[in-house]
């Protein structure tokens, strides 16, 4: 069922993991698709051959998530490409762990400037471009809601502020219809986080499922908000952690 036919979405962070997934997720019900990308050509090329394969059009764009400027011109670029934008997806991050004694300023501007500076300023880029009823969603993380390991401070602290600024956004832009969402992740098996990780079996064991998501899964979230499911919900933080922190 293409829930989202026609519509035109921006994804950053689009080339791996749950961004990756949530493109092809996109397209296959029906959006035309930009993502960003930071350096790996070959998989930004290998996304965009999976959207047209599903009949939809893509455009990578390169641009770091700690370049403010560069993540506000990929939602230019995307609607001077395709005309408008509806839905807005903040997905790239930077993950950094590590006891506070090793993460100091440098550290902790890079993670506020990919995590939290980037997705603001670019919902506020794409908010004047959307018209009445967009969709802007952000991913942020479950540890905003319980931070079971050491070694998460930074990384919490900018999932914490993106719950924020989704409220804040979703007041703001609700009277034009507009709805700003953030979708909670728990421990999902990428790169970052392999499910065969080191660390892998005790994260499965902290989940009332026993297991990680999978990227897929996340990505039918992002879907079910940007589509009508979405319409009346603003404001929320959606966990998708299989019940980590219950």
């Amino acid at each position: 069922m293409n829930e989202i036919q026609g519509r035109i979405a921006l994804v950053t962070g689009g080339s791996r993991g749950i961004g990756a997934a949530s493109v092809r997720a996109l397209a296959a019900h029906g959006a035309d698709v930009a993502f960003t990308y930071r350096s790996d050509v070959d998989a930004a090329a290998g996304v965009v051959e999976q959207v047209k394969a599903l009949g939809r059009r893509a455009l990578a764009i390169r641009a770091d998530a700690v370049d403010t400027d560069a993540v506000v011109a990929a939602v230019d670029e995307t609607v001077a490409t395709f005309g408008r934008l509806d839905i807005l997806l903040n997905n790239a991050a930077v993950f950094r762990l590590g006891p506070i004694e090793e993460l100091g300023a440098a550290e902790l501007n890079e993670t506020l400037t990919a995590n939290v500076s980037a997705p603001y300023l670019a919902s506020r880029a794409a908010a004047g471009h959307m018209v009445d009823g967009g969709r802007i969603i952000t991913i942020g993380s479950n540890v905003a809601g319980r931070t079971t390991f050491p070694g998460f401070t930074l990384y919490t602290l900018s999932k914490s502020a993106v719950v924020g600024m989704t409220k804040g956004l979703a007041r703001e832009l609700g009277p034009r219809g507009i709805t700003v969402n953030v979708i909670q992740p728990g421990p999902t098996d990428t790169d970052l986080n392999p499910a065969d990780g080191p660390n892998a079996e005790g994260v499965r064991g902290l989940t009332a499922l026993g297991r990680f998501a999978s990227p897929d899964e996340i990505a039918r979230t992002v879907v079910y908000l940007a589509g009508p499911g979405g319409d009346y919900i603003t404001g929320t933080a959606v966990e998708v952690d299989g019940g980590f922190n219950i």
